[in-house]
């Protein structure tokens, strides 16, 4: 723990040491405001360090990043931030949680990109750079359109995400047949999933077509009985698609009640929200194929391979942001002509980072994203 710890303190000293060393005058100071203690400073660490790695690649003295310790904790989230907005600093890296977003808007003229990915209820100040639903949206409804499905049944989880996914489908105007919502509770899922995709009915349509067939006196009756007795149900569901708003285990649940009521990714189309290339989902094969809006996977790679290169080990997933931010604040300065002012996250302007595109205007990001899908233990890029 200790040497943990000595890790952290070198970084944090290696940024004040290249700070002290430019006059206050000549630069754009950017206050970095991350977990550097605390059960999250492992997420603080990943962070500064992919932060100092765009620093390094910038190579401009005119920028310098100000990191300060938050410890996860709102008092000291706002202690270190008045003391940063005393010196000047107006242009914020963070904070990294939603929680520590509260109060920000005492300070009107600072701007803070946020890590979180989401949009609802956070003050004016704040734009969220994680990858929101909005923009995961955005992607699946391109990949709808591309392959014509238009019977779209949304699954959405009862959970804290509800709304952020809610105004994400008005909002990218993405065409659905129907919206279900369930309780994650394993006890009660199959059972919902058993109601929204008709399996009782189709269940009953099967041992009806069975009785009648066996009551008949058709052609082929026993090569018919011997297809009807191998199926599980007989009939569609009414959806030609399956968008499951939901993340890990509770994914794998999900897919697990629909397989169980006879509805096979086969048939039907599975879609998810953003996995960040969980290669736990290989090991799921009869959820396969599913598909996923992501970042850019070749990308994102490449930067995991070069973070391992230098830090001798594996980014967060939150890093690879941290490394673009930084890179979009720089090229939002160069365009403004290094100044801090109302109109720098404002205009209408497209920026490449690793992840991808960053769509930014009126103080908001959306991401372009890419489409991936599992199959056959690989991630195949679909666009």
């Amino acid at each position: 723990m200790k040497e943990f710890y000595k890790k952290i303190l070198k970084i944090l000293f290696a940024f004040i040491a290249l700070i002290n060393s430019v006059s206050s005058e000549e630069v754009v100071k950017i206050g970095l405001l991350v977990p550097l203690s605390g059960e999250s400073s492992h997420i603080g660490q990943s962070i500064i360090q992919s932060v100092r790695l765009g620093i390094n690649k910038i190579n401009n003295d005119k920028l310098l990043v100000v990191p300060r310790d938050t410890k996860s904790d709102q008092a000291t989230t706002l202690k270190v931030i008045d003391e940063l907005y005393s010196d000047g600093i107006k242009v914020f890296i963070g904070p990294v949680f939603n929680k520590n977003l509260k109060e920000l808007n005492k300070f009107q003229d600072a701007t803070f990109l946020s890590f979180t990915n989401k949009v609802i209820g956070n003050p004016n100040n704040v734009i969220s750079s994680g990858i929101n639903a909005k923009s995961q949206f955005d992607a699946i409804k391109k990949y709808l359109e591309m392959n014509d499905l238009d019977g779209t049944l949304v699954l959405v989880p009862k959970k804290s995400f509800k709304e952020e996914v809610e105004e994400a489908i008005i909002k990218s105007k993405i065409k659905t047949k129907k919206i279900f919502y369930y309780d994650a509770e394993p006890t009660k899922l199959t059972k919902q999933i058993e109601k929204v995709t008709r399996y009782k009915i189709r269940k009953r349509n099967l041992e009806d077509e069975i009785k009648r067939v066996e009551n008949s006196d058709e052609n082929n009756k026993e090569r018919k009985l011997e297809i009807l007795n191998k199926k599980d149900t007989l009939g569609k569901i009414g959806y030609d698609s399956i968008i499951i708003a939901d993340f890990n285990e509770s994914l794998k649940s999900v897919t697990t009640s629909l397989l169980y009521t006879d509805v096979s990714p086969k048939k039907i189309t599975f879609i998810s929200l953003n996995q960040w290339f969980d290669e736990t989902l290989f090991k799921e094969e009869t959820s396969q194929p599913i598909s996923f809006p992501s970042i850019n996977r070749e990308n994102f790679q490449n930067f995991r391979d070069d973070y391992k290169e230098i830090y001798n080990e594996h980014p967060s997933q939150i890093g690879i942001l941290g490394y673009d931010l930084i890179g979009l604040i720089y090229y939002l300065l160069l365009k403004n002509n290094f100044e801090v002012d109302s109109k720098l996250f404002s205009k209408d302007n497209k920026f490449k980072g690793v992840s991808g595109i960053f769509e930014i205007n009126n103080k908001k990001i959306n991401h372009i994203l890419s489409f991936y899908q599992v199959e056959n233990g690989k991630f195949k890029k679909i666009f």
